[in-house]
Protein backbone atom coordinates (compact mmCIF):
# COMPACT_ATOMS: atom_id res chain seq x y z
CA UNK A 1 0.00 0.00 0.00
CA UNK A 2 1.28 3.57 -0.81
CA UNK A 3 1.98 6.17 1.42
CA UNK A 4 -0.26 8.93 1.91
CA UNK A 5 0.28 12.01 -0.11
CA UNK A 6 2.71 9.84 -2.39
CA UNK A 7 1.98 9.72 -6.05
CA UNK A 8 3.61 7.34 -8.18
CA UNK A 9 4.45 7.05 -12.01
CA UNK A 10 1.38 5.27 -13.78
CA UNK A 11 2.20 2.02 -14.68
CA UNK A 12 -1.40 0.93 -16.80
CA UNK A 13 -3.68 3.13 -18.48
CA UNK A 14 -6.84 1.83 -19.96
CA UNK A 15 -9.02 4.24 -22.70
CA UNK A 16 -12.35 3.57 -23.67
CA UNK A 17 -12.10 -0.37 -22.39
CA UNK A 18 -14.65 -1.99 -24.27
CA UNK A 19 -15.85 -5.84 -24.15
CA UNK A 20 -19.52 -6.87 -25.51
CA UNK A 21 -20.48 -10.47 -26.14
CA UNK A 22 -22.81 -11.14 -29.01
CA UNK A 23 -25.99 -12.92 -28.61
CA UNK A 24 -27.23 -14.98 -31.37
CA UNK A 25 -30.30 -16.64 -32.79
CA UNK A 26 -32.58 -17.19 -35.16
CA UNK A 27 -32.62 -19.85 -37.61
CA UNK A 28 -28.99 -18.75 -38.83
CA UNK A 29 -28.06 -18.15 -35.57
CA UNK A 30 -26.85 -14.86 -36.55
CA UNK A 31 -26.19 -12.15 -34.25
CA UNK A 32 -28.73 -9.99 -32.50
CA UNK A 33 -27.56 -8.10 -29.85
CA UNK A 34 -24.73 -7.77 -27.75
CA UNK A 35 -23.91 -8.17 -23.56
CA UNK A 36 -22.38 -5.34 -22.81
CA UNK A 37 -19.99 -6.09 -19.85
CA UNK A 38 -17.64 -3.72 -19.93
CA UNK A 39 -18.92 -0.17 -21.23
CA UNK A 40 -16.86 2.60 -22.12
CA UNK A 41 -14.30 2.41 -18.69
CA UNK A 42 -11.09 4.67 -18.27
CA UNK A 43 -8.90 4.59 -15.38
CA UNK A 44 -5.54 4.17 -14.40
CA UNK A 45 -3.41 2.42 -12.06
CA UNK A 46 0.30 3.78 -10.55
CA UNK A 47 3.31 1.69 -9.73
CA UNK A 48 3.19 0.04 -6.43
CA UNK A 49 -0.30 0.97 -5.07
CA UNK A 50 -3.55 -1.53 -4.82
CA UNK A 51 -6.23 -0.41 -6.79
CA UNK A 52 -9.67 -1.91 -6.14
CA UNK A 53 -12.77 -2.60 -8.77
CA UNK A 54 -15.78 -3.09 -6.95
CA UNK A 55 -19.66 -3.59 -7.80
CA UNK A 56 -23.00 -6.16 -7.59
CA UNK A 57 -22.12 -9.18 -9.56
CA UNK A 58 -22.56 -9.16 -13.32
CA UNK A 59 -21.21 -5.57 -13.12
CA UNK A 60 -18.32 -6.16 -15.50
CA UNK A 61 -15.50 -6.03 -12.98
CA UNK A 62 -14.02 -9.63 -13.21
CA UNK A 63 -14.46 -9.32 -17.33
CA UNK A 64 -12.45 -6.35 -16.71
CA UNK A 65 -9.78 -8.01 -15.23
CA UNK A 66 -9.98 -10.47 -18.17
CA UNK A 67 -9.55 -7.99 -20.48
CA UNK A 68 -6.73 -6.60 -18.85
CA UNK A 69 -4.46 -9.98 -18.48
CA UNK A 70 -5.80 -10.70 -22.27
CA UNK A 71 -7.60 -14.22 -21.09
CA UNK A 72 -10.39 -12.05 -22.95
CA UNK A 73 -9.93 -10.25 -26.04
CA UNK A 74 -11.37 -6.68 -25.49
CA UNK A 75 -14.23 -5.00 -28.31
CA UNK A 76 -12.27 -1.60 -28.06
CA UNK A 77 -9.89 0.48 -26.55
CA UNK A 78 -6.43 0.76 -25.81
CA UNK A 79 -3.98 -0.93 -23.01
CA UNK A 80 -0.66 0.76 -22.34
CA UNK A 81 1.45 -1.01 -19.78
CA UNK A 82 4.69 1.53 -19.24
CA UNK A 83 3.23 4.11 -21.63
CA UNK A 84 3.31 1.48 -24.81
CA UNK A 85 0.50 0.51 -25.94
CA UNK A 86 -0.04 -3.56 -25.95
CA UNK A 87 -2.71 -3.63 -29.10
CA UNK A 88 0.01 -1.53 -31.01
CA UNK A 89 2.63 -4.74 -30.24
CA UNK A 90 3.46 -7.92 -32.31
CA UNK A 91 3.64 -11.53 -30.93
CA UNK A 92 6.42 -11.12 -28.96
CA UNK A 93 5.87 -7.67 -27.32
CA UNK A 94 1.89 -9.28 -26.36
CA UNK A 95 3.86 -12.11 -24.91
CA UNK A 96 5.95 -9.99 -23.03
CA UNK A 97 3.19 -8.49 -21.54
CA UNK A 98 1.06 -11.51 -20.55
CA UNK A 99 4.41 -12.25 -18.43
CA UNK A 100 4.45 -8.99 -16.86
CA UNK A 101 0.64 -9.00 -15.82
CA UNK A 102 -0.83 -12.07 -13.84
CA UNK A 103 -3.68 -13.54 -12.31
CA UNK A 104 -4.99 -14.76 -8.87
CA UNK A 105 -8.27 -16.71 -9.73
CA UNK A 106 -11.26 -16.49 -7.23
CA UNK A 107 -11.57 -20.45 -7.32
CA UNK A 108 -8.40 -22.54 -5.97
CA UNK A 109 -10.34 -25.41 -6.69
CA UNK A 110 -10.82 -25.21 -10.56
CA UNK A 111 -7.85 -22.94 -11.32
CA UNK A 112 -5.47 -25.86 -10.74
CA UNK A 113 -4.78 -28.58 -12.70
CA UNK A 114 -6.11 -31.95 -10.73
CA UNK A 115 -3.73 -33.76 -12.70
CA UNK A 116 -0.32 -32.01 -12.37
CA UNK A 117 1.96 -32.00 -9.21
CA UNK A 118 2.15 -28.50 -7.54
CA UNK A 119 5.72 -28.70 -8.86
CA UNK A 120 4.41 -28.88 -12.43
CA UNK A 121 1.65 -26.45 -11.67
CA UNK A 122 4.55 -23.77 -10.34
CA UNK A 123 7.41 -24.60 -12.92
CA UNK A 124 5.54 -24.77 -15.98
CA UNK A 125 5.25 -21.18 -16.52
CA UNK A 126 9.33 -20.98 -16.27
CA UNK A 127 9.80 -23.51 -18.56
CA UNK A 128 7.44 -21.94 -21.12
CA UNK A 129 9.36 -18.53 -20.65
CA UNK A 130 12.86 -20.34 -20.34
CA UNK A 131 13.93 -18.90 -17.22
CA UNK A 132 17.00 -21.16 -16.70
CA UNK A 133 18.39 -24.20 -15.59
CA UNK A 134 16.81 -26.71 -13.87
CA UNK A 135 18.44 -26.04 -10.70
CA UNK A 136 17.59 -22.20 -11.13
CA UNK A 137 14.19 -23.81 -11.54
CA UNK A 138 13.90 -25.89 -8.83
CA UNK A 139 15.49 -23.27 -6.64
CA UNK A 140 12.44 -19.94 -7.53
CA UNK A 141 9.58 -23.04 -7.25
CA UNK A 142 10.80 -23.95 -3.85
CA UNK A 143 11.50 -19.99 -2.69
CA UNK A 144 8.15 -18.39 -3.73
CA UNK A 145 6.10 -21.73 -1.95
CA UNK A 146 8.11 -20.69 1.11
CA UNK A 147 7.49 -17.17 1.04
CA UNK A 148 3.61 -18.04 0.49
CA UNK A 149 3.95 -20.60 3.68
CA UNK A 150 4.30 -23.84 2.44
CA UNK A 151 7.01 -25.89 1.48
CA UNK A 152 9.31 -28.06 -0.35
CA UNK A 153 8.13 -31.08 0.92
CA UNK A 154 4.56 -29.80 -0.75
CA UNK A 155 5.87 -30.03 -4.57
CA UNK A 156 4.95 -33.82 -5.33
CA UNK A 157 1.43 -33.40 -3.96
CA UNK A 158 -1.81 -33.03 -5.94
CA UNK A 159 -4.20 -30.48 -5.69
CA UNK A 160 -6.82 -32.28 -4.19
CA UNK A 161 -4.84 -33.10 -1.38
CA UNK A 162 -4.85 -29.21 -0.02
CA UNK A 163 -7.57 -26.80 1.48
CA UNK A 164 -9.13 -23.79 0.13
CA UNK A 165 -6.52 -21.53 1.57
CA UNK A 166 -3.49 -23.91 0.80
CA UNK A 167 -4.53 -23.78 -2.91
CA UNK A 168 -5.01 -19.98 -3.17
CA UNK A 169 -1.51 -19.93 -1.57
CA UNK A 170 -0.26 -22.02 -4.67
CA UNK A 171 -2.13 -20.10 -6.86
CA UNK A 172 -0.38 -16.72 -5.56
CA UNK A 173 2.98 -18.62 -5.67
CA UNK A 174 2.32 -19.18 -9.54
CA UNK A 175 1.28 -15.66 -10.28
CA UNK A 176 4.55 -14.33 -8.83
CA UNK A 177 6.81 -16.85 -10.52
CA UNK A 178 7.65 -14.99 -13.87
CA UNK A 179 8.23 -11.59 -11.01
CA UNK A 180 5.28 -9.55 -12.96
CA UNK A 181 5.03 -6.15 -12.95
CA UNK A 182 1.06 -5.94 -12.33
CA UNK A 183 -1.09 -8.50 -10.48
CA UNK A 184 -4.72 -8.65 -11.07
CA UNK A 185 -7.02 -10.35 -7.98
CA UNK A 186 -9.76 -11.52 -9.12
CA UNK A 187 -12.05 -11.88 -5.75
CA UNK A 188 -9.37 -14.29 -4.33
CA UNK A 189 -10.28 -14.80 -1.02
CA UNK A 190 -14.48 -14.66 -1.02
CA UNK A 191 -14.38 -18.02 -2.05
CA UNK A 192 -12.44 -18.77 1.74
CA UNK A 193 -13.42 -18.99 5.15
CA UNK A 194 -13.21 -15.75 6.93
CA UNK A 195 -10.65 -16.41 9.42
CA UNK A 196 -8.23 -17.53 6.11
CA UNK A 197 -9.36 -14.44 4.52
CA UNK A 198 -7.53 -11.99 6.84
CA UNK A 199 -4.33 -14.51 6.55
CA UNK A 200 -4.30 -13.80 2.43
CA UNK A 201 -5.24 -10.85 2.47
CA UNK A 202 -1.60 -9.86 5.47
CA UNK A 203 0.06 -12.15 2.58
CA UNK A 204 -0.84 -10.17 -0.53
CA UNK A 205 0.41 -7.02 1.52
CA UNK A 206 3.81 -8.84 2.49
CA UNK A 207 4.49 -10.27 -0.83
CA UNK A 208 3.36 -6.37 -2.37
CA UNK A 209 6.31 -4.75 -0.17
CA UNK A 210 8.65 -7.04 -1.15
CA UNK A 211 8.10 -7.51 -4.79
CA UNK A 212 7.55 -3.57 -5.44
CA UNK A 213 4.40 -5.24 -6.56
CA UNK A 214 0.56 -3.20 -8.11
CA UNK A 215 -2.28 -4.78 -7.60
CA UNK A 216 -5.96 -4.70 -9.24
CA UNK A 217 -7.76 -5.87 -6.40
CA UNK A 218 -11.51 -6.99 -7.79
CA UNK A 219 -14.04 -7.81 -5.43
CA UNK A 220 -17.64 -7.04 -4.02
CA UNK A 221 -16.91 -6.84 -0.55
CA UNK A 222 -16.68 -3.46 0.62
CA UNK A 223 -14.69 -4.36 4.06
CA UNK A 224 -12.03 -6.14 2.41
CA UNK A 225 -11.53 -3.53 -0.39
CA UNK A 226 -11.43 -0.58 2.81
CA UNK A 227 -8.61 -2.46 4.46
CA UNK A 228 -6.58 -3.20 1.45
CA UNK A 229 -7.21 -0.37 -1.31
CA UNK A 230 -4.80 2.69 -2.04
CA UNK A 231 -7.93 4.06 -4.54
CA UNK A 232 -11.56 2.47 -5.24
CA UNK A 233 -13.64 2.06 -8.26
CA UNK A 234 -17.20 1.37 -8.32
CA UNK A 235 -18.73 -0.19 -10.99
CA UNK A 236 -22.69 -0.52 -12.00
CA UNK A 237 -23.77 -1.67 -15.34
CA UNK A 238 -20.50 -2.28 -17.32
CA UNK A 239 -19.50 1.72 -16.31
CA UNK A 240 -17.02 3.30 -13.55
CA UNK A 241 -19.81 5.62 -11.85
CA UNK A 242 -16.91 7.06 -9.49
CA UNK A 243 -13.29 6.49 -8.72
CA UNK A 244 -11.50 7.97 -5.66
CA UNK A 245 -9.17 7.60 -2.64
CA UNK A 246 -10.20 5.16 -0.15
CA UNK A 247 -10.83 7.79 2.25
CA UNK A 248 -12.74 9.95 -0.42
CA UNK A 249 -14.92 6.81 -1.60
CA UNK A 250 -15.97 6.14 1.90
CA UNK A 251 -16.10 8.84 4.06
CA UNK A 252 -17.65 11.22 1.39
CA UNK A 253 -19.32 8.98 -1.56
CA UNK A 254 -20.94 11.14 -4.65
CA UNK A 255 -22.34 9.30 -6.42
CA UNK A 256 -25.95 7.35 -5.04
CA UNK A 257 -25.00 4.08 -5.94
CA UNK A 258 -21.99 4.34 -4.14
CA UNK A 259 -23.82 5.81 -1.54
CA UNK A 260 -25.97 2.79 -1.70
CA UNK A 261 -23.27 0.28 -1.85
CA UNK A 262 -21.86 1.57 1.10
CA UNK A 263 -25.13 2.00 3.33
CA UNK A 264 -25.46 -2.12 2.89
CA UNK A 265 -22.33 -3.47 4.60
CA UNK A 266 -22.85 -3.70 8.29
CA UNK A 267 -21.28 -2.14 10.86
CA UNK A 268 -20.04 -3.46 14.15
CA UNK A 269 -21.34 -1.19 16.50
CA UNK A 270 -24.70 0.23 15.41
CA UNK A 271 -25.10 3.02 18.06
CA UNK A 272 -21.47 4.15 16.23
CA UNK A 273 -21.81 8.32 15.10
CA UNK A 274 -20.31 6.78 11.69
CA UNK A 275 -23.74 5.01 11.06
CA UNK A 276 -24.89 5.22 7.76
CA UNK A 277 -28.52 5.71 7.08
CA UNK A 278 -29.95 2.21 5.17
CA UNK A 279 -31.08 3.21 1.33
CA UNK A 280 -32.86 0.81 -0.45
CA UNK A 281 -32.70 0.86 -4.33
CA UNK A 282 -36.26 0.15 -5.96
CA UNK A 283 -36.07 -2.00 -8.83
CA UNK A 284 -33.67 -4.91 -10.32
CA UNK A 285 -30.20 -3.82 -12.23
CA UNK A 286 -31.22 -3.85 -16.16
CA UNK A 287 -29.47 -6.29 -18.20
CA UNK A 288 -26.54 -5.43 -20.14
CA UNK A 289 -27.46 -6.98 -23.11
CA UNK A 290 -30.38 -4.11 -22.91
CA UNK A 291 -28.96 -0.72 -20.94
CA UNK A 292 -31.10 1.94 -20.30
CA UNK A 293 -30.70 5.08 -22.16
CA UNK A 294 -28.82 8.27 -20.65
CA UNK A 295 -27.39 7.47 -17.22
CA UNK A 296 -27.19 3.59 -16.70
CA UNK A 297 -27.93 4.16 -12.95
CA UNK A 298 -31.47 6.20 -13.56
CA UNK A 299 -34.14 3.69 -13.43
CA UNK A 300 -33.22 3.03 -9.90
CA UNK A 301 -31.94 6.38 -8.94
CA UNK A 302 -34.05 8.10 -6.59
CA UNK A 303 -32.78 11.47 -7.45
CA UNK A 304 -33.12 11.04 -11.42
CA UNK A 305 -34.12 14.25 -13.41
CA UNK A 306 -34.98 14.65 -17.36
CA UNK A 307 -31.32 14.73 -18.42
CA UNK A 308 -30.74 11.29 -16.61
CA UNK A 309 -32.85 9.54 -18.81
CA UNK A 310 -31.44 10.86 -21.70
CA UNK A 311 -27.98 12.08 -21.78
CA UNK A 312 -25.06 9.67 -20.72
CA UNK A 313 -22.86 11.77 -17.69
CA UNK A 314 -19.21 12.55 -18.42
CA UNK A 315 -16.62 11.62 -15.75
CA UNK A 316 -16.70 14.76 -13.65
CA UNK A 317 -13.69 15.60 -11.25
CA UNK A 318 -13.84 16.95 -8.09
CA UNK A 319 -10.44 16.97 -7.20
CA UNK A 320 -7.15 15.43 -8.82
CA UNK A 321 -7.98 11.90 -7.34
CA UNK A 322 -11.90 11.67 -7.68
CA UNK A 323 -14.49 11.56 -10.41
CA UNK A 324 -17.93 11.11 -10.97
CA UNK A 325 -20.21 10.50 -13.58
CA UNK A 326 -23.61 11.82 -12.09
CA UNK A 327 -25.65 15.56 -13.80
CA UNK A 328 -26.85 16.61 -10.43
CA UNK A 329 -23.13 16.05 -8.73
CA UNK A 330 -22.32 18.24 -11.63
CA UNK A 331 -24.80 20.64 -11.07
CA UNK A 332 -24.24 20.41 -7.47
CA UNK A 333 -27.85 19.29 -7.14
CA UNK A 334 -26.24 16.42 -4.52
Amino acid sequence: MLAQGIKKEEILKVNHLTKYFPIRGGVFGGITGNVKAVDDISFSVRKGETFSIVGESGCGKSTTGMCLSMLEKPSSGDIFLNNKNIFDSGKSEIKDYRRKVQIIFQDPYSSLNPKHTIRKILSEPLLINKFGSKSRIEKRVTDLLEMVGLSARHLERYPHEFSGGQRQRIGIARALMLNPELVICDEPVSALDVSIQSQLLNLLQDLQNEFNLTYIFISHDLSVVEHISDRVAVMYLGKMVEVGTRKEIFENPKHPYTKALLSSVPMANPKSKMMRQRIILEGDVPSPSNPPLGCNFHTRCPFKTEICEKVVPNPYHLNDEHFVSCHLVEKGSL
